[in-house]
């Protein structure tokens, strides 16, 4: 089995991106690794934190050696305006939605095996015309995908998503059987191709409290979850609910599952955060393509401070070198 090769893009270049990427890279890595930014922000933050990082611009993406720590390896791509950390420039938004761009297509092409995300800032982004709410749908735009799946996951659990960053006054409509089905289709299948399981075991949130208690407390469970779950379970997979999250997020439970499946954004993040913020990992299911990222934001207060953690990244980075070898194995 050949070494990877993984993309990084660059995040916010005045935000905690550069800093993480510098830091993460210092450790050893079986793969081979390719930033994809512009190779003076990486100099100059690296002098200012004082990290012995090795820049190599890269003029070929052929014949790429293996990841040594301290070494990093970019694809170059240029900035808009000099970077200030800590000061947004929207003059830089293109610039940060391009390495998405070269990245995402890279794996599409097959010249990377996976794409790891550092964080970027959606208000400067949209500040630009573009409607950016995240880069899960932005990859899913890209990738052409009807569907994808946000999960996180920590050392204790993987929790998925049914919606995502959507108002809550939108949720319950969002919550179709079409899309329960879809989105939890795609979370089987990627945990047995990506992950190794081979018979997936997912606990279903219910979406009001109490499952519904019995539609006194709301009737999505008896109109649409339970329904839907059902007939997911007559194509063979292992679905547990839907039950209570009040209650679900308990270790005898969660160590005989293989992934929560929560309905909306705060009803299982908050306590996959809690319980590992910092060295947990955001995939996104459903795609062609391979891609992880941090489970933080761009902390514009820590750039260029020495302050930031790298853990999370880390984990990424690990987490895509994992999935795109377990690729590899089911091909």
């Amino acid at each position: 089995m050949t070494q990877p090769t993984i993309a990084i893009t660059s995040g916010e270049p005045a935000g905690i991106g550069p800093d993480i990427v510098l830091g993460a890279l210092q450790a050893s890595f079986d793969a081979k690794l390719v930033v994809v930014g512009d190779p003076g922000v990486f100099s100059e933050r690296a002098k200012a934190l004082g990290i012995p990082a090795q820049i190599r611009t890269l003029s070929s993406l052929e014949a790429l050696p293996p990841h040594q720590p301290g070494t990093v390896q970019i694809w170059p791509t240029a900035l808009g305006e000099t970077v200030q950390a800590g000061t947004l420039n929207v003059a830089n938004a293109p610039y940060v939605l391009e390495t998405l761009r070269i990245t995402g297509q890279g794996c599409l092409d097959g010249v990377f095996d996976a794409v790891v995300t550092p964080p970027v800032h959606k208000g400067v982004l949209c500040e630009t015309g573009e409607h950016f709410s995240g880069h899960t749908e932005f990859f899913q735009h890209l990738c052409n995908s009807p569907q994808v799946v946000m999960m996180l996951a920590s050392q204790a659990m993987r929790v998925a998503l049914v919606t995502t960053h959507l108002p809550l006054k939108d949720i319950a409509a969002a919550i179709t059987p079409e899309t329960l089905k879809t989105v939890a289709r795609a979370l089987h299948q990627d945990l047995k191709t990506r992950f190794g399981c081979d018979q997936p075991r997912i606990l279903v949130c219910g979406l009001n409290p109490h499952a519904g208690e019995d539609g006194h407390l709301g009737r999505e469970e008896i109109d649409v979850i339970i329904p839907t779950l059902n007939e997911l379970r007559s194509e063979g997979l292992t679905l547990i609910g839907p039950l209570p999250a009040d209650t679900l997020f308990q270790q005898k439970y969660l160590e005989e599952a293989d992934c929560v499946l929560a309905m909306y954004h705060d009803q299982g993040l908050p306590v996959l955060k809690y319980s590992g913020f910092g060295n947990a990992v955001n995939i996104t299911l459903g795609l062609p393509i391979i891609r992880t990222s941090v489970d933080h934001g761009t902390a514009l207060d820590l750039a260029g401070t020495g302050k930031a953690s790298d853990g999370s990244l880390k984990v990424a980075i690990e987490n895509a070198i994992t999935m795109a070898n377990n690729a590899q194995k089911s091909i």
